[in-house]
């Protein structure tokens, strides 16, 4: 899973990074709000740390910026804060968990596997990127008219439309959509990614998916 660690403590920053590695995330680190907001616009991300406290812009603001692009990426905040008014700004900013230094990294982990489990079991039933609406629950894609999705497909499509305009490599919508089946050949995304074209296509959709000569994927209107 690909994490967004924004913290301007560069020696906390690399323990908090270490840690999270060592425990299977892949880690992006920032150092600056205007640098965590630039890099989940680009990327796409399964969950974000956030100290509060950062220069050029704070993790509040930060959170705010990214919540107005309508990325709903479940968000944890660290700050050295304890007052329960702190607290409930942060989480009116848009974030969805908050946890006070000095803490264990235990709970660290804890709360960032709670959160990344909240986001799977718990996201949006319909999204609507463009003229396209997205129904996961009923596996149901419509625009000028509807059409029927396979469960893969939906859960392809859902990840696309929580993540447009960012490349997304294939090994991690292969991670996502095929986790439970390991001996698949990720060649099926590629397969999967036309399936999903042409049915946007049938739909006239004003959204496509497009690749580059990376294998990575991005969801665009046009």
């Amino acid at each position: 899973m690909k994490l967004l660690l924004a913290e301007d403590e560069k020696d906390l920053s690399r323990a908090l990074a270490a840690v999270l590695n060592h425990s299977g995330y892949d880690v992006t680190a920032v150092y600056d709000g205007e640098a965590a907001v630039e890099a989940a616009k680009i990327n796409a991300y399964d969950v974000m740390v956030f100290d509060i406290m950062m220069p050029k812009m704070t993790g509040l603001e930060a959170v705010r910026a990214i919540r107005q692009n309508s990325d709903m990426t479940p968000v944890l905040f660290l700050t050295a804060k304890s007052e329960v008014d702190d607290r409930i700004v942060g989480l009116d900013a848009g974030a969805d968990d908050y946890l006070t230094k000095p803490f264990a990294m235990g709970e660290l982990l804890a709360r960032v596997r709670s959160l990344t489990r909240r986001s799977t079991v718990y996201g949006s039933k319909e999204l609507r990127f463009g003229a396209v609406l997205l129904d996961v629950e009923h596996l149901e894609m419509k625009s000028a008219n509807s059409i029927r999705l396979a469960n893969k497909e939906a859960h392809m499509m859902e990840y696309l439309m929580l993540n447009p305009n960012k490349y997304i490599g294939t090994d991690e919508l292969f991670n996502h959509i095929w986790s439970d089946e390991p001996e698949t050949d990720k060649g099926i995304v590629f397969v999967y990614v036309s399936f999903l074209n042409n049915k946007l296509r049938s739909i006239d959709a004003d959204i496509k998916i497009s690749a580059d000569d990376s294998g990575n994927y991005i969801l665009n209107q046009f």
